[in-house]
């Protein structure tokens, strides 16, 4: 028998690529309210610039969806009750979120603060749980990536 999905827990069954169905069972209708405002906004932000692709990251850690170009802008995490965003700070990002710090929320600010550098940068996962961290994931990919036009 299996055990009923937790909380973070991922989707993991590699046979079924997930679709917008899926993805708003699985994380629920207020975030996939925020999930497909995200995604709304990147295509409006970045015309023709992404095509995101579902990728398998193994038993562990299941499907996730990527945006990137020549290299990557974010990740998108569906997880039972919920989504993160994983974005990738190299260190002119993490200069320009120094000098912005105060338009960020303080638990975008804490992350920030508590994740470790790497040498290919801060790899930040945010849990998208308001509008408020909707806010600040997008301020993020800005500094990623100035908007087109």
């Amino acid at each position: 028998m299996a055990t009923a999905p937790r909380p973070a827990d991922r989707l993991t069954d590699k046979t079924v690529v997930p679709d917008d169905e899926r993805v708003r069972d699985w994380i629920g209708a207020d975030a996939f309210a925020r999930w497909t405002a995200l995604r709304a906004w990147i295509a409006q932000t970045y015309p023709g610039i992404f095509s995101p692709d579902w990728i398998y990251g193994g038993k562990k850690h299941g499907w996730a969806l990527r945006y990137k170009k020549s290299r990557a802008f974010c990740t998108l995490l569906p997880e039972y009750g919920s989504f993160a965003a994983v974005i990738v700070l190299g260190e002119a990002e993490r200069e320009k979120f120094e000098a912005q710090r105060s338009s960020f929320s303080a638990r975008l600010s804490r992350l920030f603060d508590e994740t470790e550098a790497f040498r290919d940068g801060k790899w930040l996962k945010v849990d998208v749980l308001s509008a408020e961290d909707l806010q600040d994931v997008t301020a993020l990919l800005v500094l990623k990536r100035r908007p087109k036009g």
